[in-house]
């Protein structure tokens, strides 16, 4: 495609802080740059210990090793989101329970939470769909009033937030994907953000094959050896090494997206106004960090003609998920409490058009070639 969906975006340090790891001759796990890192997100996200890992999948996985779930407890989440959201979850023995989501954000409906909760419920798990907050409130008063954890998936949601807190920081756990299509990444990678200072300790442990290996390194014990459950969930330093550059830019690189997001907002306005398509909603309590840039069209067969059409210009549009309790996987290990139609208006309508640091000087061809696909779609 001349114009992809996404092109990774390099700040221009990424190298001679690989380098400077390799030269340190620490490339393993939980070097300088991870500190560094670490130091960061605890700052930025507001969260009382953050660790990096090596994919949002494996943070979301830590996060479902905390709750110390059993076979056949249930989690609440939205079928509206990617496996490994339902993965990390099942691989516990656990049944994802599936409600439907809001029409306007595609968020999981808070609405619809509380008559999904059983005597097997044990959590719920958010996600904040292109970097768009939950409502947050209502998801934490229903958690508290049934003494649930909250587990944010915010693999979409750095530098985004709800009511002036990061999303990421307000459940319990959270995560953070730092995959080369999020708009701050590391080819991969991701984070886990322990909000809860007693979960902080065990995070560790978890994290570190089951070991207080970092309790070691602080001096706290005189050796570590092995006492929980645990994997090797650590990135190495080359890839802390290249986050951090994009951290350091995190402020620039958001305020550029949003840029190009408002570009398309504006654009798709009097197409809206006309009724060919449905553009995001941004609630008044959220602010959003220009992650993608959603269309809704009326049903699968307009999209597919519309990517089609953008394909035969050169244009890579894409679609999002199909939803988790449609799928072979879903049927097999999870469970809807009640019908979905939002989710299922979701799967079949929305496409994503191309959002990535350099496609300023193209955006003007694409909302051009976007406009003329509308008509045939």
């Amino acid at each position: 495609m001349r114009i992809p969906f996404n092109r990774p975006y390099a700040t221009g340090k990424e190298l001679g802080y690989i380098a400077e790891a390799h030269a340190a001759g620490h490339l393993s796990g939980d070097g300088e740059f991870t500190r560094r890192c670490h130091a960061w997100l605890e700052r930025r996200c507001a969260t009382r210990k953050a660790l990096l890992t090596h994919s949002c999948t494996a943070a979301l996985e830590l996060a479902a090793l905390l709750l110390d779930l059993k076979p056949g407890d249930e989690v609440i989440m939205p079928s509206y989101t990617f496996v490994s959201t339902a993965n990390a979850f099942v691989l516990r023995g656990a049944v994802p329970v599936f409600v439907d989501v809001r029409e306007d954000t595609g968020n999981i409906d808070e609405n619809l939470i509380e008559a999904a909760i059983g005597a097997r419920t044990r959590a719920i798990c958010v996600v904040h769909y292109a970097g768009v907050a939950c409502d947050m409130d209502a998801v934490m008063a229903i958690a508290a009033r049934h003494g649930l954890r909250v587990v944010e998936d915010a693999a979409q949601g750095i530098l985004a937030d709800y009511q002036g807190r990061p999303l990421g920081s307000i459940g319990h756990l959270g995560a953070l994907s730092f995959h080369e299509t999020k708009n701050l990444h590391s080819g991969e990678g991701g984070a886990l953000l322990v909000n809860d200072p007693a979960l902080v300790e065990r995070a560790e442990i978890l994290r570190e094959k089951g070991t207080n290996r970092s309790r070691f390194f602080r001096g706290e014990v005189d050796k570590y050896c092995w006492v929980d459950l645990g994997s090797s969930y650590l990135p190495s330093e080359v890839n802390a090494a290249f986050l951090y550059a994009q951290l350091e830019e995190a402020e620039a690189i958001t305020a550029r997206r949003l840029a190009l997001w408002q570009r398309y907002h504006a654009w798709a306005g009097p197409l809206e106004a006309a009724g060919l398509l449905r553009r995001p909603r941004v609630p008044d309590y959220a602010r959003h960090n220009g992650h993608i840039y959603p269309l809704r069209l009326p049903d699968r067969q307009a999209r597919s003609r519309f990517i089609e059409a953008l394909a035969a210009d050169g244009i890579q549009s894409v679609f999002h998920y199909l939803p988790l309790h449609d799928s072979p996987a879903g049927w097999r290990y999870a469970r809807a409490h009640g019908a979905l139609p939002a989710t299922a208006r979701l799967g079949d309508g929305l496409v994503r058009l191309p959002l990535w640091l350099g496609l300023e000087d193209a955006q003007e061809e694409v909302c051009a070639r976007a406009a003329r696909a509308l008509a045939h779609a």
